[in-house]
């Protein structure tokens, strides 16, 4: 209840996608309603879904990832730049995010993507402009890595994840 009062943007965001994420998990109209198709969107069609894909995810590991590293910067970045702050740097990293890959695959009609790391990005390059040293403690490590590492660390990762992940 902490969260919600202190960061109430942030709360609604993280609640919002997981709830959305586990629905579309088990809803393949609904998955496909909401998944980013760049050939459409360059086309002016289903253009919400530049938002939309942002709120759901490959799988629970894709959805694990995204939310604890969300997680670990999302309420305390709130709190320090503001509500509708953090909620127009969330909101516009999850579009700005989606451009390059609608440009990119404008022409790929069998191309599709979703998730939420850009935006996630944005969250943690945010916290780590505020607090690069802080201390971070993620199990199963027995000591803390600092922000800066983490933030290398998940950039890697969704390199990584976007090469290898299965095509839709």
């Amino acid at each position: 209840m902490e969260y919600l009062m202190a960061a109430p943007v942030a709360s609604v965001i993280f609640a919002i996608t997981i709830l959305t994420s586990i629905l579309a998990f088990s809803n393949d109209n609904l998955y496909a309603n909401m998944i980013l198709h760049p050939y459409s969107v360059y086309r002016k069609q289903r253009v919400y879904t530049v938002i939309t894909s942002g709120l759901i995810h490959n799988d629970w590991m894709h959805l694990i990832f995204n939310m604890f590293s969300y997680y670990f910067f999302a309420f305390r970045l709130e709190t320090l730049m503001g509500h509708w702050q953090f909620g127009l740097l969330y909101i516009a990293s999850l579009i700005l995010s989606d451009l390059p890959t609608v440009y990119k695959h404008k022409n790929d009609d069998w191309y599709h993507s979703l998730g939420a790391s850009g935006a996630v990005s944005a969250v943690i390059f945010g916290g780590i402009m505020y607090s690069p040293l802080d201390k971070m403690y993620i199990l199963p490590l027995p000591f803390g890595i600092p922000a800066v590492l983490f933030g290398v660390i998940y950039l890697v990762y969704c390199n990584y994840a976007s090469k290898y992940s299965r095509e839709y």
